[in-house]
């Protein structure tokens, strides 16, 4: 019998104590996504951070554009961009949970205003205070990145940051990241791409093992992301293979899983722990082996809409 594997909203609804615990250790923000190691990050904490500084260093955000976050997970990115590119940021996400939760810490967010201008004193020219760094707070509503409820021409940055793979059809979402970015736009995007459409049955098999646990029907290789972008509208499309970077974040994430499956498969039994969750860990072993076998690497995509 062919084995029930979870959607989207099964897979992050069951994971959601490994996301928080076992991935990111008692950070603040919890991050959805891998690290990336380089110069400026040499440790897990930081990279995580760092995929978001490398990814807002390649779509050129400057303070006050306006950003979608397209599969915004728990708003790792969103909030990250608000706070340290002053943008204006909107999260969706199809997944209910994920959007409460957003919702609650966007709620917590101060927000700085500047201040009104100061009046002179009497025989002393006029001042004005100057305004600290204006921090937004990120919106969040639970939208489909393949159907976004947001006019032509809204955005000047629409961000995907290892969302894209769970969409059964990846041109439907360049087709809307194009119509709702603004003429002059950029797609950036980071995602986990196949290094050929048809590989050897084991590498295919490595595959499945772990897209279909993720709630991932299945990932392009670099030329069919090339594709779709390019029949959508979007011009210079520039795709870089950044796996020696992250590679050590996946290789993190296959030695936390080893460790933890025998403990997983015995609380499973014991009713303790779900089969999606137990699913979740033997996926993040058979994707490190997968990217061994030479399957799949981790691209960064950027593209833009012409002026």
């Amino acid at each position: 019998m062919e084995p029930q594997y979870p959607d989207v909203h099964t897979y992050y609804n069951h994971t959601r104590f490994d996301y928080r615990t076992m991935w990111n250790r008692r950070r603040r923000d919890v991050a959805v996504h891998f690290g990336y190691y380089d110069e400026q990050a040499g440790r897990h904490a930081e990279a995580l951070d760092n995929m978001n500084r490398v990814m807002a260093d390649l779509a050129g955000i400057q303070p006050g554009e306006r950003v979608l976050d397209a599969g915004c997970g728990l708003g790792n990115a969103s909030f990250w961009l608000a706070e340290h590119r002053r943008a204006q940021v909107t999260g969706i996400n199809i997944v209910a949970s994920q959007i409460t939760d957003c919702l609650k810490k966007s709620a917590k967010v101060t927000v700085h205003r500047p201040p009104a201008f100061a009046k002179a004193l009497p025989g002393k020219p006029s001042t004005v205070n100057r305004p600290p760094s204006t921090v937004n707070r990120p919106e969040f509503l639970q939208a489909d990145f393949c159907h976004m409820p947001f006019p032509d021409n809204t955005f000047d940055v629409v961000w995907a940051c290892e969302s894209v793979c769970h969409a059964a059809e990846k041109a439907a979402f360049y087709r809307e990241a194009f119509r709702v970015l603004k003429p002059g736009g950029r797609l950036v995007m980071a995602e986990y791409m196949r290094e050929n459409r048809h590989l050897s049955p084991e590498a295919e098999r490595l595959l499945a093992a772990w897209l279909r646990p993720w709630a991932i029907p299945d990932i392009e290789t670099a030329d069919e992301h090339r594709s779709h972008a390019s029949a959508a509208g979007f011009r210079q499309v520039d795709i870089r293979d950044v796996t020696p970077h992250v590679r050590v974040s996946l290789r993190n994430l296959h030695e936390v899983s080893v460790r933890w499956l025998p403990f997983g498969k015995l609380l499973n039994l014991l009713g303790m722990v779900s089969n999606v969750r137990l699913g979740n860990a033997v996926a993040s072993v058979r994707q490190y082996e997968a990217l061994q076998a030479g399957a799949w690497g981790y691209g960064m995509l950027r593209a833009e809409k012409s002026g």
